[in-house]
């Protein structure tokens, strides 16, 4: 039901880190998937086909000991104009157990752009004959820059799929895409990823580094640190843009951070209310991830791709006493990045 279209790891073009892996479910139901976050291809027809037809992927999850937040289900093949309310509903669901969203063959034969502005995936995949043809075919990069912008303005990710030149590489950069996959960026000998893409330099002479991350804030959903698990999912279902909730200390200082998708997830476990809602919701917590105030764009972002596993969790903007000043989100620190390059 679920297999892979990645022919390489899912690399990130600025900092050359490994973001996913591909992963497939075998017909036995048996999860082929590495310790990172896994893309699966999925065709729209089986989410259309009602709960009942992914519950062979729930359950190889579950089998293999990993959880929806892990996986980034790329949505293959054609929906037609009568189905957007159902497949809308379906993915809904799927998005509120864990699952990150994704659309293949955009700007192609894929999904239009209001459909892809009705499911607010989290990640649009070029098509892959528009990656075959730029940097030489015009129409093509035209194409492929008019989803980029569509990208930005729902909040998505763009991915180059099957990268297979420096030229290709670079031209999809310069229009702003960030994730991509291929024969380019397969592993060398040494299991490293090498994006052949111009480092930035940081010295005095350096292009500008971006607008600092206190130019980007938003206010952060703050709870004291003793505060219960039950506490934490109020403050999640008063809104549901809320993307993190902050513990923090007496004086504002951060002591830890829920990521939605991964703390609701614990309570949509069997028995996950009991088991937490009374207890405190810092068990469930990560550590905050830091930056000061006065970090530029480019540098918070570099912060950002060091932990593989929580690449696009919330970044929390700190001052002089390390009290809490608000969030910077990283798909936001991303779109300013981009900009740069245009």
């Amino acid at each position: 039901m679920a297999t892979s279209l990645l022919t390489s790891p899912l690399v990130d073009l600025d900092t050359g880190a490994v973001i996913a892996h591909g992963a497939s479910v075998d017909p036995s139901g048996e999860l082929r998937a590495t310790p990172l976050p896994m893309m699966l291809e999925l065709p729209v027809h089986v989410v259309l086909s009602g709960a009942g037809a992914m519950t062979p992927l729930h359950e190889a999850l579950r089998r293999a000991g990993r959880h929806p937040r892990e996986a980034i289900l790329l949505l293959t093949g054609t929906c037609y104009e009568q189905d957007h309310p159902l497949l809308k509903v379906a993915l809904n669901g799927l998005r509120t157990i864990g699952y990150l969203l994704g659309l293949a063959d955009v700007g192609s034969n894929g999904p239009s752009p209001e459909l892809a502005a009705d499911v607010s995936p989290y990640l649009v995949a070029l098509a892959p004959e528009l990656v075959v043809r730029v940097p030489g075919d015009h129409r093509a990069t035209s194409v492929a820059r008019s989803v980029v912008t569509l990208a930005r303005g729902i909040g998505a990710h763009v991915m180059a799929p099957g990268v297979e030149r420096e030229s290709q590489a670079a031209t999809v950069r310069g229009l702003g895409v960030r994730l991509a996959h291929g024969p380019l960026l397969a592993p060398g000998p040494d299991g490293k990823v090498r994006v052949p893409l111009p480092v930035t330099d940081p010295g005095p002479g350096a292009a500008l580094l971006g607008p600092r991350v206190q130019e980007l804030l938003i206010p952060a959903v703050t709870l004291p640190a003793e505060a219960r698990a039950e506490e934490a999912v109020a403050a999640f279902g008063h809104e549901p843009t809320i993307t993190s909730v902050i513990l923090v200390d007496e004086y504002q200082r951060p002591q830890g951070s829920l990521d939605r998708g991964r703390f609701l997830l614990s309570f949509a476990a069997r028995f996950g209310h009991a088991l937490h809602s009374q207890k405190p919701a810092r068990r469930l917590a990560d550590p905050p991830r830091t930056v000061p105030r006065t970090t530029p764009a480019i540098a918070a972002v570099q912060a950002a791709s060091r932990d593989a596993g929580r690449v696009y969790d919330d970044l929390v903007v700190t001052d002089e006493m390390n009290r809490c000043l608000g969030i910077v989100r990283v798909s936001d620190l991303i779109r300013e990045v981009t900009s740069m390059t245009r």
